[in-house]
């Protein structure tokens, strides 16, 4: 089997019968705060400074996009390195939820090292948000995704994390081998484009476990809409942190949590 680049996030791979195939690129990704690693996660090599910031928000390291000074991301020979460099940081930011392994793209609860730590209280952050979508919008919003999924057009093979704004539709998009790496790098788009989480959905490709709530929550996204059935787990956390929770379940779009938000 040989190979050779295809562009960013793929690459064009001649199999054995001889047949092209276009694969999404898988490398580790080191994610590092003053000099100290705090993870080491398997992703697409795309918009890495997005993933940075959004991580850091997500996982509660920083509460405020202000707190990076600097970043900067460095290539080396097995993969990058998303290089941080923090506004007074403490050491027990790091050692809360300390992950120091490498993270594979199924599961964004690696390295944590108590029960507390992986069902954890979450902050309500999204209980006041006003937003408010119409009942059609999950099914055009799930619709209207497949249109900005450049690199999974190409591979079949990444998850995409969108967000969707009434009267605009999709303004962002991110994708990753990882659905939550994927939503890191939204939400990490989000905030350093200056675009409010709470006037909008976030829309997945992938099945809603606790993980992705978790995140969520943690920046206050009022709302989460995903094409397949969330997990009982994801579900309770959802409606502990205020957000309303839409999925497809038995080829149906149904609301778990807080319909307040449906018009209609």
């Amino acid at each position: 089997m040989t190979a050779r680049q295809g562009g960013t996030g793929f690459i064009e791979m001649e199999t054995a019968d001889g047949y092209t195939a276009c694969l999404a690129e898988e490398v580790p990704v080191a994610l590092t705060y003053n000099g100290t690693t705090q993870a080491v996660m398997m992703a697409s090599p795309l918009d890495l400074e997005d993933f940075l910031v959004g991580f850091s928000i997500t996982e509660g390291l920083i509460a405020d996009l202000s707190e990076i000074e600097t970043l900067e991301i460095i290539a080396h020979e097995d993969g990058y390195e998303a290089r941080g460099w923090l506004v007074d940081q403490t050491a027990s930011n790091f050692t809360a939820r300390r992950r120091a392994i490498l993270g594979p793209v199924g599961c964004g609860l690696c390295g944590i090292d108590s029960l507390e730590q992986a069902v954890r209280r979450l902050p309500v952050k999204a209980g006041e948000a006003t937003t408010m979508i119409a009942a059609s919008t999950p099914e055009q919003a799930l619709e209207a995704m497949r249109a900005y999924q450049a690199l999974h057009a190409r591979t079949r093979a990444t998850h995409a994390a969108g967000f969707w704004r009434e009267g605009e539709g999709i303004v962002l998009l991110r994708e990753d081998v990882g659905r939550h790496n994927a939503l890191d790098k939204l939400v990490g788009a989000l905030l350093r484009g200056g675009i409010d989480i709470a006037d909008g959905a976030i829309v997945m490709t992938s099945r809603l476990s606790v993980d992705l709530v978790q995140k969520a929550a943690m920046v206050g996204a009022p709302v989460i809409i995903a094409p397949s059935a969330p997990t009982a787990l994801a579900v309770r956390q959802a409606d502990e942190a205020g957000i309303t929770l839409v999925a497809r379940q038995t080829g149906r779009i149904g609301t778990f949590t807080h319909p307040r938000r449906i018009a209609g």
